[in-house]
Order: C-alpha cells, then structure tokens, then sequence
C-alpha cells in the first residue's frame, strides 16, 4: 500500500518543515539491511526493530519517517538519522 499523492504533495518533516518524498526501493534495502543487523535507532534513542514497508526521506536527506500500511508515522521521536546507514542520505 503506498501513501496517497494528494497527501504525499502536503506532508512535511514535523522538525524542518521540508518536503519528504517515498524513499526508493534500493535505499529502503539497505536500510532495512541495517535494521536486521541492529545497527539504527530513531531519533529517540530506540532500537528500530521491524523492517520498513515503505518510507518517506526528507528533501535534504537526513531523516527517514516509517510508513505503516499506508499511514506516514510523522512523528519526531520516530524519525530515522540517515547518517547511520551508508548509501541512504539523498545529498
């Protein structure tokens, strides 16, 4: 289930503000390669323990939000830092 476009040209990272686009396939394996391996948290400090479905990044790159059957979990403490996984950062 991919998010909706209409909601996708609306949604924003709650901190920054910029636009977020879905994260491609290729980036989404790697970060879900980390993930299996227990090497990413969120921004709150926690172990990210279940793959991701879909994701969207923000615009510069740097923060990863989890999409839910369909529903962006836009959420600051569940933002994923990009710097922790290589090849994932958009810029």
């Amino acid at each position: 289930m991919s998010v909706d476009r209409k909601l996708l040209d609306i949604l924003c990272c709650p901190v920054t503000k910029m636009p977020v686009k879905m994260l491609s396939k290729e980036k989404l394996g790697k970060l879900n390669n980390a993930i299996k391996h227990g090497d990413v948290r969120c921004v709150s400090g926690n172990v990210v323990e279940d793959p991701l479905e879909e994701a969207l990044i923000t615009e510069n790159g740097k923060t990863v939000y989890r999409v839910k059957s369909g529903i962006p979990v836009m959420l600051e403490e569940e933002g994923i830092p990009t710097d922790q996984v290589q090849g994932v950062a958009t810029k």
